[in-house]
């Protein structure tokens, strides 16, 4: 008898799953539904499962989610593409469903599976499925219907296809606002799919209409298809017919559409080329970067190094340069930042006599902003000035503002400045260095905050490696060492992790004779988190200096901590003595 009833096991099990009131039931039943496919084998799925699961489309978000992402990898097993359409029902259902989150993962499981589909079968069950989703009754349906028409439409017969584009125009005129947006959002992918012959006829006219949509919500989403439009356009073409769009967009009186022309200009000039770009899109820019909401600003000022790429210098100075002047000291902290992200970029696009001009003025003013990000952003992207305006222009124009800005009150402005420190360091030389940035870097190992210390010291690693341990032992060590002594635990310990990154740079010399008797005058600090690092340091030492020095000096010293009191401390002792006797065994 048990042999009998085997088969039919899964599906009872995932029927009284599916029925449980347990959400994390059904939800784990659904997502076995491969296994229990497997083990009801194709037939089976096709006649039970399939079916059960279009009846039982009245359940949580959550397990319906589940259900229509597992739907769109199931062709395998219902009996592959030939048997593909009876996937369709279920996931149907789930197209008409209130919640937007499963409406959408359920079109794109239909994409999935009518992409595979024969065309036969595009024509008897996936061409009727849209139809009857853009007739739907409830909205959520002919929402759903707008993102699956490309996917119908390429292997569909001339008169289906008239019949499709018809839908689609209804559509974008629908009564309501949530179904012109899925229309609009979704009219660039149906524009590829369709022939060039109908694109100014039919799509670019259900375009126009989209564009003169009374919700804002609409129109923002037609900005995009603006772009999708214009690529597929003759060059004539999208200056008739989407140039004008744009220009109109961005004087919108929405500021949500302005932000999104804003947003997509660069998209928009390439789709429109450069002739036009210069005469019908610098003004519009322009208007974009003097806009009264801040918002569409910023993103504007986030695309002023874009967009002067497209244009020739003179052009970019005699326009945009007065309108990134202005930006500079915009009354939004975070339109200035923005531009400080993107600014430095003009600088190889202008040219150096420009740069020197007209540019380094304003990155000055935003290196004293008095908003953190502003700074930051500016010392970030440094290196693209220095390579336009050279070194030399650099140090005498920026550096007394860095120099300032290495003793901001905000750490990770400090923080910027140090990582910024070796590369400024090998363009400045040695001499400039030890001037005007030496002391700063000692400064830095005695910050209060700890991720400016651990950069600092691997800042001075990183000079160790630049200027050669010579330069490293007059100018770096001695200041290093001379802060074993410091009163504060915290500060003793970051020159034990500063020993720790030099000394591989230094070598066995410099270590032996420098830095291992402080480390082991440190093994007898009072403080624990002391000792126990002197530990983890001396285990870090053992490969760079020689075994006599091992034996003679480093293990007595660990032989002592693995004596102390402290648990930690004996524990980081004895890893490292037992470094030492591998060391020693692999040796012999």
């Amino acid at each position: 008898m048990a042999m009998v009833d085997e088969p039919l096991y899964p599906i009872a099990v995932l029927i009284d799953e599916l029925k449980n009131d347990d959400i994390q039931l059904r939800l784990n039943s659904i997502r076995r539904l491969s296994t229990i496919a497997r083990a009801l084998g194709e037939e089976r799925t096709r006649k039970e499962l399939i079916p059960f699961l279009s009846e039982n489309s009245d359940d949580d978000d959550e397990v319906l989610l589940a259900m229509a992402g597992e739907l769109g990898v199931f062709i395998p097993f219902v009996g592959g593409i030939e048997h593909a359409h009876v996937l369709l029902p279920p996931l149907e259902s789930l197209c008409t469903v209130e919640e937007t989150c499963v409406r959408e993962k359920a079109v794109d499981s239909l994409c999935k599976i009518g992409s595979q589909m024969k065309e036969n079968d595009l024509v008897d069950s996936f061409v009727p499925l849209v139809k009857r989703l853009a007739a739907g009754e409830w909205f959520a349906a002919r929402v759903s219907a707008c993102g699956i028409f490309h996917v119908a439409y390429p292997g569909c017969t001339d008169a289906l296809k008239t019949e499709l584009r018809a839908t689609y125009s209804q559509l974008c005129q629908d009564d309501m606002p949530m179904v012109r947006r899925a229309a609009a959002s979704n009219l660039g992918k149906f524009a590829t799919t369709v022939e060039s012959t109908y694109l100014i006829a039919e799509i670019m006219t259900m375009f126009d209409d989209l564009t003169k949509d009374d919700q804002d919500s609409v129109r923002l989403l037609a900005v995009e298809g603006c772009a999708a439009l214009g690529k597929l356009l003759e060059p004539q073409d999208c200056v008739a017919r989407v140039l004008p769009v744009i220009v109109n967009f961005s004087q919108d009186k929405s500021w949500r559409v302005r932000y999104m022309v804003a947003n997509q200009l660069y998209e928009l000039c390439e789709a429109v080329g450069p002739d036009c770009t210069r005469t019908d899109l610098v003004p519009a820019y322009v208007r974009l970067l003097r806009d009264n909401e801040a918002e569409v600003r910023i993103a504007a000022a986030g695309k002023v190094t874009k967009f002067c790429r497209l244009l020739n210098p003179e052009l970019a100075i005699l326009h945009i340069l007065p309108c990134v002047k202005e930006l500079s000291s915009d009354s939004s902290q975070h339109v200035r930042s923005a531009l400080a992200s993107v600014i430095m970029g003009m600088a190889p696009i202008l040219g150096k006599d420009s740069t020197i001009e007209h540019l380094l003025p304003i990155f000055l003013s935003l290196l004293k902003d008095e908003f953190p990000d502003v700074r930051l952003n500016i010392i970030s992207k440094l290196d693209q000035v220095n390579q336009v305006i050279g070194i030399d222009l650099l140090s005498q124009s920026l550096l007394p503002a860095i120099v300032e800005l290495a003793e901001d009150r905000h750490w990770r402005v400090r923080l910027a400045i140090i990582e910024y420190v070796p590369l400024l360091a090998s363009q400045l030389g040695i001499g400039f260095f030890d001037d005007k940035l030496g002391a700063l870097c000692m400064q830095w190992l005695q910050d209060k905050v700890y991720s400016i210390r651990e950069a600092a010291a691997n800042n001075l690693k990183r000079l160790a490696e630049e200027f050669g341990p010579e330069w490293a032992m007059q100018h770096l060590v001695p200041q290093v060492l001379d802060m074993v002594n410091n009163p504060h635990y915290l500060h003793r310990m970051m020159v034990l992790r500063a020993i720790s990154l030099m000394a591989p740079v230094m070598g066995s010399e410099i270590t032996c004779s420098k830095f291992l008797p402080v480390v082991v005058e440190a093994s007898k600090d009072r403080v624990p988190n002391i000792k126990f690092n002197v530990a983890k340091l001396l285990q870090s030492l053992i490969p760079i200096v020689d075994q006599s020095v091992v034996d003679k000096t480093i293990r007595q010293c660990l032989v002592d901590l693995s004596e102390d009191p402290d648990v930690d401390v004996r524990y980081f002792a004895n890893q490292a003595l037992n470094s030492i006797d591998g060391t020693t065994a692999a040796q012999s």
